[in-house]
């Protein structure tokens, strides 16, 4: 996702996204340790990336986390 994209989201949208975003992060790091090597690599950075770029527009918007 676009940071604009991010940015115009609701809270509870960010907090959905946060949370899909770390079921993603989970699912690539457990893939990770059973076969020893990911096909897309990229993607585990990439999500991670995103899920912080939602994580600051929460803080932004709601001043505090409450996940």
């Amino acid at each position: 996702m676009k940071k604009e994209e991010i940015k115009d989201q609701s809270v509870q949208e960010l907090k959905s996204l946060y949370h899909d975003l770390s079921k993603d992060i989970f699912q690539l790091k457990n893939e990770l340790a059973v076969a020893r090597k990911l096909e897309k690599p990229h993607l585990l950075r990439n999500k991670k990336k995103e899920r912080a770029r939602a994580l600051t527009f929460l803080r932004q918007k709601n001043g505090t986390i409450a996940l």
